[in-house]
Parts: C-alpha cells; structure tokens; sequence
C-alpha cells in the first residue's frame, strides 16, 4: 500500500497515500465528536456523494482509521466511529488549519459544519490564557445546539447535548457563519447578528482565548 501513488518511503508521501483522496479527511472530521450514521455523514457534506462516500468509508475501514457497528434496541442502526488511531488525526487537523488560514485566500465566508465549528474552537484557543479560566458555553441556532465547556486550559465539546448542560453563557444566532465573526472576525456580537445571554462578562472572556493566526503576504503584495 505505501507507495501506490508516489513511490516515496517518506512517512508524508505515505500519509497522503492513507488520508489524501478527496473528502477522506473531511469524513472523518465529522467523525472527531462520536459515531455518526451514513446519512448524517451525507447530510453534513451534501457535495459529497452516497457512491463516493461508500467507496472512502470503505477505503477508511481497511486501512483501520474507523469501524462500524451496530447500535442497540431500539435505534438497532450502523454507525461509522472512529478507532483510537483514527481520533489521532485530530491533532494533524489542527496543525493544517493553523496553518493553512495563515493564507489570504482562505474565505471565511462560506459554510462551516457544527462538528468543524466546535474543532475550530478546540484547535485556535490559547490554551496558556485559558488555564485559569472555567466556562460552560452554549451555541444555538434553529438546526443545532452546541456545547462547549473550558476547564484547566482544555476544552470538551459536544453536539446535541441531552440533557441540556447549565452554561454560563449562551450565544444565540441564525448561523454557524455569524459566531465567526465575533470569535475569529474580533467583530461585536450584535454587529455579527449573534446575541449573548447569561454572564456577559464571562463571555468576553472566553471569546478573547480564539484568534487565528497572522496571515502571510502574498507574492508581490497582491
């Protein structure tokens, strides 16, 4: 298998050979917050089709980065999870997205999962500032309710909590996009469209420990 596509015994070149066909990584980002079925998978990233989301979940399978299996009475349906190794490329996510939003041609602008938000959160937060700081945060928008709980510099996150956490602050907004703004965009929340309940202090500062990284110039400026 390592070799099939570049030849090259360097462990990056096998990396791509694992990980590196189209919506692969993406498949099992969605995957980073527990089991999903094949249609929450499809659901989440509707530019990928069920023939080719079939193939990788396949492709993902023998290569030991998820399993499937069986829910128990009463749901009694297949789920995809990820497998200890699997959960592993989470950390390779979060060094791409350091890196890669450093370019000024990525647009903030379009859609972004509920999964991929709450690793955002997990992947640009200080967490030397946040060390000792405790908060319990809510996201909501009409589709999704989202959790976030920060404590010893480390941040759990959630989908779909049940039952409903206490949270210190909640931020409410029609759209994942607008919650962007106000934590990677250093807008106002009520100029984003996103409203603040709770401890509005304690919200400032847990929106203070995300920023992205400086961006790189351009060739010639442009």
């Amino acid at each position: 298998m390592h070799g099939r596509w570049y030849e090259d015994a360097c462990a990056a070149a096998f990396a791509m050979e694992l990980i590196g066909e189209r919506w692969s990584l993406l498949i099992a980002r969605e995957l980073m917050l527990g089991p999903r079925r094949f249609s929450d998978i499809r659901a989440e990233l509707p530019g990928l089709s069920a023939k080719v989301l079939t193939e990788r979940l396949v492709r993902l399978e023998e290569i030991g980065v998820l399993v499937r299996r069986k829910l128990p009475p009463p749901a009694a349906s297949q789920v995809f999870e990820l497998t200890e190794w699997g959960y592993g490329l989470e950390e390779v996510m979060q060094v791409l997205g350091r890196w890669s939003v450093r370019s000024p041609l990525h647009d903030p602008s379009l859609p972004i999962t509920p999964t991929s938000f709450l690793l955002s959160l997990r992947t640009m937060i200080d967490s030397e500032r946040a060390e000792n700081l405790e908060m319990r945060a809510l996201f909501r928008t009409p589709q999704e309710m989202l959790f976030a709980r920060l404590t010893g510099g480390e941040l759990a996150v959630a989908r779909q909590p049940d039952p409903v956490p206490p949270a210190d602050a909640e931020f409410v907004a029609q759209s994942l996009t607008q919650f962007l703004g106000v934590f990677y965009g250093m807008r106002p929340a009520a100029e984003c469209g996103v409203e603040i309940t709770g401890d509005t202090a304690a919200a400032a500062r847990f929106v203070d420990l995300f920023a992205l990284p400086p961006k790189c110039p351009l060739p010639g400026g442009a």
